[in-house]
């Protein structure tokens, strides 16, 4: 199939499959399950940390170190030690045996994260692991680390980026273990039903006029994506915006109100080909303080100032968490539609596998 040769595609789930080799798509659509499967199976671990712990490091990259960056935002206003995310091969040299390290390689062989585990050993760090097996898995046996081990039964495409069910509801798991956050098991139960239910507005069954996410598909296709979002919604925006990159293999990119404002509004006029190549979606949220609802509209209008398109997705659920959870649903259907207009299965990544093998003969 020809790209945008057949834009109805979206509305035939037949048709997608021929495209969707390795089911995406179920992956998107099992999120509630994943959500809940996980949560299930940390309640079954049996650990515990000191109280007196300074700081939290999480080591993981790529689709692996997602969750831990919607974590950081979501949970910032109750979270009261450091916690901080390192995407590479050192651990800071701050950590010590009052540090917790949690180690998150879905595949298990990522060596960035590898090297941090041997590093956090040395250290004297205590460690917990995120993974679905591989050496990571092997390591944490040996070392009796407390593990949550992924049972990927929910994720069919076997994507590390489509188990963001997994990996945010697992470190949520290990991080309620260790005190320090609060979630309850109604609260999980109420992300489910939030998920299930803005996922029933966005299949492929539901015509493009009552169907959000194909709007915001239209809208992107052919152009840059920037998503703009502030405060518990920044690792959400992360989420998509790594999607779009690995699914859509689109140059999205996302930023941060209040940040944006003190530099990026200046970036806008040229070049003069931003016009037509960039689209800003702005994620409104009534639960953003005050002074970040206000930036955000003003933001919009200077946009849209330069000549450059928005549109404005505002979030509908009560909480923090479930809306999260509803911007993350809503954008995965989006990353995926518009592989489907491009053409293209959205599981592939060839040119990370690439650099994987020319890096793995160095």
């Amino acid at each position: 199939m020809n790209k945008l040769n057949d834009t109805s595609i979206l509305d035939f789930r037949e048709q997608m499959a021929q495209l969707d080799k390795q089911n995406a798509l179920g992956s998107i659509e099992a999120l509630a399950d994943q959500v809940k499967h996980a949560w299930e199976a940390i309640q079954a671990i049996e650990f515990s940390f000191p109280d007196d712990l300074d700081n939290v490091v999480v080591a993981g990259m790529g689709g692996s170190a997602l969750g831990a960056d919607v974590f950081k935002h979501l949970f910032a206003d109750q979270l009261d030690v450091p916690f901080e995310i390192y995407n590479g091969y050192n651990l800071p040299a701050y950590v010590d045996d009052e540090t917790l390290v949690v180690l998150s390689s879905y595949s298990g062989s990522t060596e960035e994260v590898l090297f941090c585990a041997k590093q956090a050993k040395e250290m004297g760090a205590q460690v917990a692991v995120i993974t679905a097996g591989g050496k990571l898995g092997e390591l944490a046996r040996l070392e009796n680390y407390p593990t949550y081990l992924i049972d990927p039964v929910h994720n069919p495409s076997n994507q590390p980026r489509m188990a963001i069910g997994y990996a945010i509801t697992g470190l949520i798991g290990l991080l309620v273990k260790a005190g320090l956050v609060t979630i309850t098991d109604q609260e999980i139960e109420e992300v489910v039903t939030t998920i299930i239910r803005t996922a029933e507005k966005l299949g492929p069954e539901t015509a493009q006029a009552d169907n959000q996410a194909k709007i915001l598909t239209y809208t992107c296709i052919e152009r840059r994506p920037i998503l703009v979002a502030s405060e518990f919604l920044v690792g959400a925006v992360h989420v998509a915006t790594n999607q779009f990159n690995e699914n859509a293999k689109i140059f999205a990119d996302y930023k941060v109100v209040p940040e944006l404002n003190h530099h990026l509004m200046e970036g806008l006029k040229f070049p003069k080909s931003n016009v037509g190549s960039h689209v800003f979606l702005f994620f409104n949220s009534e639960l953003y303080l005050p002074r970040n609802q206000k930036r955000m509209k003003i933001t919009q209008q200077i946009v849209e100032e330069n000549g450059v398109d928005t549109l404005v997705v505002d979030l509908q659920s009560e909480t923090k968490l479930n809306q999260v959870f509803e911007l993350i649903t809503l954008m995965a259907y989006v990353n995926f539609y518009t592989a489907m207009l491009e053409g293209i299965d959205p599981s592939p990544i060839p040119f990370v596998d690439q650099f994987k093998d020319e890096l793995g003969k160095a």
